[in-house]
């Protein structure tokens, strides 16, 4: 093994598990309230409506507030910023267990959503102040596979505190859930301050070579882009681009499979199959530990062989199916546990591979600004996916409408891929 790829090794065991764990965290804080909703909606009384509009209004914070903490990101520097982002919103999911009404959970979700901004692309600015642009693209894709595994963890720990300390102290068990899952996030947001440090030169657990191979690759990279005369990037540049509102479509399709499916899974397995939280936990784990697996491998594949097209396309078909075969034939048994397996992995491969397509599509000043107003609008559909279905579910009181429009979002997702890469790989 060189030197080079010996020290790059020694700077992902030592930030990518902790970072890994900051992800995990943060999916979990904001996904939760799924597996609350089993016992806080007839507590509190309150419709599907009330729910998937709760659920989904994170979504409205989140896009509203993540241009200013990205900005505040970087006044601040990335990892007081992180600590900040992460103290927070753990404060704010603890509080969750407050909620007695309508108003108190759309507040507390958009606050939620609110604090959670710039928490991604924070993570993302960090890793550029170590790793060059070829070793970045393979550590970002470790973070997909933390929402996966965060539903693996999250699931059966969330049943398990649903069904075994509800009415303990006084509490209900959708009280504790959010408490116990909240106070994690601030004791790691703290020990961000002290665990991450602030690029290669103030990293104590460097030798003064290591130090120095990490900046001079970061200069090499900053000097290559001096001499191919990249200039800045405006949202100018992004709006006047066809292919970035195509793509801002297409993610907004995979994320309405993704959230309008996660918020709502719980509950469709408790219709399904059974009442008690901790069996659902534990059924929640072959979906999502299947998805975990095949995002893996399909986004590996993908970089081996350089071809985007065809595995998004596949991918966001693959969701197309699963959903329309849970609205078509249910979602109650195997043949219902089938289904939901094929959309969940549909879904995650989907993301898996969705990030490589705009870098390749885009060039120049459409690239940084379009990513971010893709991200920005695509996440929009977190609040129009879980809304959408308690509405139907609602006025039709079962949830094959709902599946039946997350399997069009799928299938039209996959249908404009396959039209604006015709020509590419």
């Amino acid at each position: 093994m060189d030197f080079e790829t010996w020290t790059y090794r020694k700077v992902t065991w030592r930030l990518m598990p902790f970072l890994f764990l900051c992800y995990i965290l943060s999916y979990l804080d904001r996904v939760n309230v799924g597996f609350a909703k089993l016992q806080m909606q007839t507590d509190l009384g309150f419709s599907d409506v009330v729910y998937g509009t709760g659920a989904g209004i994170f979504f409205i914070g989140y896009f509203f507030f993540e241009v200013p903490s990205n900005l505040l990101l970087q006044r601040f520097g990335a990892r007081i910023w992180i600590a900040r982002i992460m103290i927070t919103w753990g404060i704010i999911s603890s509080a969750m267990m407050l909620i007695h009404d309508r108003t108190t959970f759309y507040l507390l979700r958009f606050l939620l959503g609110m604090a959670e901004a710039g928490f991604f692309p924070g993570i993302i600015y960090y890793l550029t102040l170590w790793y060059p642009r070829h070793y970045r693209s393979r550590v970002v894709a470790l973070f997909m596979t933390a929402i996966a595994l965060s539903n693996v963890i999250g699931g059966p720990l969330s049943g398990w505190i649903l069904s075994f300390m509800s009415d303990l102290y006084g509490l209900r068990g959708w009280q504790w859930l959010f408490l116990l899952e909240g106070l994690p996030s601030i004791l790691v947001g703290v020990l961000t301050l002290r665990l991450l440090d602030d690029g290669p030169v103030k990293a104590r657990w460097l030798d003064a070579e290591e130090k120095d191979l990490l900046v001079q690759r970061l200069q090499q990279e900053e000097a290559l882009k001096k001499a191919e005369g990249v200039r800045s990037n405006t949202l100018r540049d992004a709006f006047a681009s066809i292919k970035v509102w195509l793509l801002c479509a297409v993610y907004f399709g995979i994320i309405m499979g993704l959230y309008g499916f996660g918020f709502w899974l719980p509950q469709v397995l408790k219709d399904s199959f059974t009442q008690e939280p901790w069996k659902i936990g534990l059924l929640i784990m072959l979906p999502w530990g299947l998805a975990a697996v095949s995002m893996v491998v399909v986004g590996q594949h993908s970089d081996v062989t350089g071809e985007r097209r065809w595995h998004l396309s596949l991918s966001c078909l693959l969701a197309f199916i699963g959903f329309f075969g849970c609205g078509a034939f249910g979602a109650s048994h195997l043949t219902g546990l089938f289904f939901i397996s094929m959309a969940t992995i549909g879904v995650m491969c989907s993301l898996a591979t969705f990030w490589a397509v705009p870098t390749a599509l885009l060039s120049g000043t459409a690239a940084a600004a379009g990513i971010a107003w893709i991200n920005s609008v695509g996440n929009l559909a977190g609040y129009v996916g879980p809304f959408a279905i308690g509405l139907l579910r609602d006025l039709t009181h079962m949830m094959s409408a709902g599946f039946y429009g997350l399997a069009i979002s799928s299938l039209a997702s996959a249908a404009i891929v396959l039209a604006m890469m015709r020509k590419k790989g």
